[in-house]
């Protein structure tokens, strides 16, 4: 049997998220399974803001998990569900289980904890090489393993009792020569004489095997149970017995248990494809989250992987899109942003319009099938609008999208004057945050031509606030563009109350001079460049420093 991944699709918004990503991730993934049934689970790409935080505690809905790439993983893969074994099942019992499971390796197991593995090759060396006749007793061998190897009886003893101290041999002398070469604790096989059976009883042999079926009588009987020996009786006769006895040894004294390469579910295939590549092992044992055994998979196994699939929303660019995005297949893509360079490998739903915010867009999509926006819906993609219009505010803010949050404000039973108020005030609440935090927690990059650009922003009710994390932030641009290998690095500290924006960047010629060719009505003011009635960067930054790029 077989088990791979159970194939859900993900609805992902961009990295460094804003409140219109996760909001749109988790009320789309709600559209979605109201109108098919089927599992949409919402994930995010990146860290919440504080803005967000506070709107998924006031509606009380969990944090959507976080996933950094989508590329394909282990439990994308058929993974082979072989049973694990007991390290004391015989060679034989193996070799057979081999052929049954049609497969070359077993993996040796103590409840589900990997133990080791043992290969058709691991068996076949065994049966080749030539051992000494103590290597049934060095290998520590079961009774029961030798019972069922030689389809035997056990006549006296215990089969659980263990051979571990005498050698194997085979009686097919007179007894008086027999007595000068068993020892004590000897594996002795021999046929139906009385007076053989006897004499390897009297020598302490721990156990005689009787072939051909013999009949055993009730005076050896006796005399074994006396003397501690154990009385086997086998059909086969005693070349047989002698060719098969070896194959009742444990599978634990040949398998392979030291630098056994596994991989987990949550590897990467990227990662392990070189590995397997490089060794010659046929199969690799898979272990779970908590490192047991799941099963096992071979390189043919990387050709029927299953990508993950992905719905997108909120972004179309593949710079602002999760990692590993280029090996997953995207379904749709939900959006209100310019087109960016996003390929896919199959022809894909695709929704972008001109509004103010991607919510608004899954606002209609609920209208135009007919499904009902629960309250929490409703105030997630309220607080989503409010977010990305800053309420009403922003050039990008459309009639759609003011008359989409007034409705789902009164679905969702609050007033959004105040709740903008309480959104924007914790998302300006940035005292405890590292530079870097408040730096990211809403970051997007461009490209036009070989120019690349990135692009952060916060929001605040606070002037005096916005201008003191200005001056924290403005020396850590210089080591952000160090790191990014980026050419212009922007952050545009944006003031709710009267609609304006002061830019920070670094002292490079290309960052001021585009800067001034871009906005030519702004003017530097206190640390930055301030740009009156300028507050969204999607469509008034952007296009801006893209037209003076390109002229």
């Amino acid at each position: 049997m077989a088990i791979s991944n159970t194939g859900h699709v993900m609805v992902v918004g961009h990295k460094n998220p804003d409140t219109d990503s996760i909001c749109s991730a988790i009320a789309y993934a709600r559209l979605k399974e109201k109108e098919t049934g089927e599992r949409y689970e919402p994930k995010r790409a990146g860290q919440l803001n504080p803005e967000t935080e506070f709107v998924l505690d006031y509606l009380k809905l969990p944090v959507p998990e976080l996933i950094t790439d989508v590329g394909t993983q282990v439990k994308d893969m058929e993974i082979r569900e072989t049973a694990g074994v007991d390290s004391g099942i015989s060679l034989k019992k193996a070799w057979s289980l081999m052929k049954d499971l049609n497969v070359v390796t077993l993996p040796i197991v103590s409840g589900r904890r990997l133990e080791g593995l043992i290969t058709i090759g691991d068996i076949a060396n065994s049966y080749m090489n030539v051992y000494d006749s103590r290597i049934l007793s060095v290998a520590r061998t079961h009774y029961s393993n030798i019972v069922e190897t030689i389809e035997g009886t056990m006549l006296i003893g215990d089969e659980n009792g263990v051979f571990d101290r005498g050698k194997v041999l085979i009686a097919a002398a007179n007894p008086d020569l027999m007595e000068s070469y068993i020892d004590g604790g000897d594996l002795v096989i021999l046929g139906n004489r009385y007076e053989s059976q006897l004499c390897a009883i009297e020598m302490d042999a721990a156990c005689i095997i009787v072939c051909d079926g013999a009949p055993v009588s009730r005076t050896i009987k006796m005399l074994a149970e006396e003397k501690n020996c154990t009385v086997i009786s086998s059909p086969f006769d005693t070349y047989t017995v002698a060719r098969l006895i070896n194959q009742s040894m444990p599978i634990r004294h040949f398998m392979t248990k030291e630098q056994i390469i596994t991989f987990g579910v949550e590897d990467f295939t990227d990662d392990i494809k070189e590995v397997m590549a490089s060794k010659r092992h046929r199969d690799f044992p898979v272990l779970d989250e908590e490192g047991l055994y799941r099963g096992m998979i071979s390189r043919r196994n990387l050709l029927g992987m299953r990508r993950k699939q992905v719905i997108l929303v909120d972004h179309n660019e593949r710079t602002q899109a999760v990692d590993g995005i280029e090996k997953a297949d995207i379904l749709e893509i939900i959006d209100h942003h310019r087109l960016g360079a996003m390929e896919t490998m199959n022809p894909v739903f695709f929704r972008n319009q001109p509004l103010g915010c991607t919510a608004t867009i899954i606002y209609q999509m609920y209208q135009e099938k007919g499904i009902e926006i629960d309250a929490r819906t409703a105030g997630l993609l309220c607080c989503a609008i409010i977010s990305d219009t800053l309420l009403y505010r922003s050039p990008t803010c459309t009639p759609a999208d003011k008359a989409a949050a007034e409705e789902l404000a009164r679905i969702a039973g609050f007033d959004p004057v105040k709740m903008a108020r309480d959104m924007f005030t914790a998302g300006s609440d940035l005292g405890s945050k590292t530079s870097e935090e408040i730096f990211y927690q809403d970051y997007k990059t461009f490209a036009v031509g070989d120019v690349k650009v990135g692009i952060g922003q916060i929001n605040s009710m606070n002037p005096d606030e916005l201008e003191a994390i200005g001056e924290r932030l403005l020396p850590y641009l210089k080591e952000v563009e160090e790191k990014s290998g980026l050419d212009v690095v922007y952050f545009m500290l944006t003031s709710i109350l009267d609609e304006s924006t002061t830019v920070i960047c670094s002292e490079k010629n290309m960052a001021v001079s585009l800067l001034a060719d871009a906005f030519p009505a702004g003017r530097s003011q206190g640390i930055g460049y301030y740009l009156e009635g300028v507050v969204s960067r999607k469509k008034q930054m952007v296009p801006s420093l893209m037209l003076a790029m390109q002229s």
